[in-house]
Parts: structure tokens; sequence; C-alpha cells
């Protein structure tokens, strides 16, 4: 693991610092922390991070916190456009921000205060303008709504390897009596086990990583149809419902967006 130097913003004698880079299809970056929290905001594109916690996918126009100190990879499904936030670690504890990765909505003044800060100087002067709208761009991401677009990994080895394979390949196919048998458990003691290790059932879990993987497919451009029937949904409507739940919009409008 290495630690990701974003000098000189890290010692910058301010609350908050906004960058903003574009990054092709597959850039990765491996495990890695920061000093500081990052907000990343995914202006176009898709975000996945991964930690040893869980797996977080970030559509276009929504955001994930990283607590400072977290180890965490980052992957772009197609181009990406990532503004980030980069907040010191008594602000972020002021604000109430939480100690996990957690993928948030972003509203329409969010994403308009991070167009602007991206233009503001690090040293800006904190009395004036620029200061004001850092000082409300913070408060603004402390009222973001969360989204459930995570699948929390067990502590547990064989439940862990299972999971991970299942993030891979996920398949509503795949059932409950299929994994206990994998990680050579009763059915009962495996959906005791994964709730107390995960905070969930197995069946949502398993929804959850279908609609991870659905939304970097959908974030790709491939086609609804396509996609709902790789993952074992009845049918495309059927998809749509959980994903219209989830993101507040059916597939289509939502990355038409």
């Amino acid at each position: 693991m290495r630690e990701i130097d974003i000098d000189p913003y890290e010692n910058t004698p301010r609350d908050a610092v906004v960058t903003a880079n574009d990054y092709p299809d597959g850039q990765h970056f491996a495990l890695h922390t920061h000093q500081r929290g990052q907000f990343a905001y995914a202006a176009c594109g898709v975000i996945t991070v991964f930690s040893g916690q869980g797996n977080w996918v970030v559509p276009p126009q929504r955001a994930i916190w990283v607590p400072a100190g977290v180890a965490h990879e980052m992957t772009m499904a197609g181009p990406v456009t990532m503004l980030n936030t980069y907040i010191a670690n008594p602000v972020a504890g002021q604000l109430a921000l939480p100690a996990h990765c957690q993928v948030f909505g972003v509203s329409p003044l969010l994403r308009q205060l991070l167009l602007q800060a991206q233009d503001i100087p690090a040293l800006y002067d904190e009395t004036q303008r620029e200061g004001l709208l850092m000082r409300l761009l913070l408060h603004e991401i402390a009222a973001m709504p969360p989204l459930s677009l995570n699948a929390p990994l067990p502590n547990e080895p064989r439940l862990a390897h299972a999971c991970r394979h299942l993030l891979a390949q996920p398949s509503l196919d795949i059932g409950i009596d299929d994994m206990s048998r994998q990680v050579g458990m009763s059915r009962r003691t495996f959906t005791r086990l994964f709730r107390q290790q995960t905070g969930i059932s197995f069946v949502e879990w398993r929804q959850q990583a279908c609609l991870l993987a659905a939304v970097v497919r959908l974030g790709n451009g491939e086609p609804v149809t396509r996609v709902a029937t790789d993952l074992g949904y009845s049918s495309p409507s059927a998809f749509t419902s959980v994903f219209r739940k989830v993101l507040g919009e059916v597939p289509s409008r939502y990355f038409a967006q």
C-alpha cells in the first residue's frame, strides 16, 4: 500500500481544496491512502472503489466519500472527469462525515459549487467570496443523502473469498444453497453468519452486487435488456424497478442526464 501525494494540498492551511482531473477508461489506482478525506465527484463516467470493507460504485453525477487513512483502490469505467474535494480531518469531524466509505447523491447546488471551486486557488482568502463559497460547499457536502451503492465484505475468510468471486461474476441465479456449499457451511450457519458479518441478508447483498455491476455496464453504454438478462433478472422491467428505487430514475433517463 502507498500514500498518494496530493501536494501541495495535503499541507495547505485551508479547510478544503478542490481539484479536477480527467482519466481514460480503465485508469486504475492501486491500493493507497490520503492524509485528508476525499470527496470524489464523478462529473461524467463511472468510478469503482474497493477497500477491505467492501465495494462501491459511483455513477455519473454522484460522489463517494473516502475518509483519511482508509486504504482503497479506484478504477475508471469509461472516460471519467473527477472533481475531488480534499477535506482536513478536523473539519470532516465537525461536519459529521462518516468514518467509512459512502456514496452520496449530489444536489444541483453542490454541482455548481464544485464547478466554481475547481478554479479557486489553494491559498484562497477565507474572508472573501472564495472562502465563503468553499464554506458553503463543505456544508452542502455534509447535507447530501447517502445512496445504497455498496456491497460490504465479511471478515470471515471463507465468506470474503466467496463474496469477492460473486462480485467478479455477479448473478441473481446464485442462491443461498450454492454459496453455503461453496464455503462449506450449512444453510442455517451461512445465513446467520452472513448477516452477522455484513449487516444484511445474502439476498439483499446479492441484489446490491448485481446493481453495482449493472451501473458500471450501463455507464459504458450497454443496453438495459442485455445487462438485465446477463445478471439474472426476470425481465428488463424488474431490473428497471430496482434501479429506479435506488437511483431515483429509470436507467435510460438517468444515463441520458
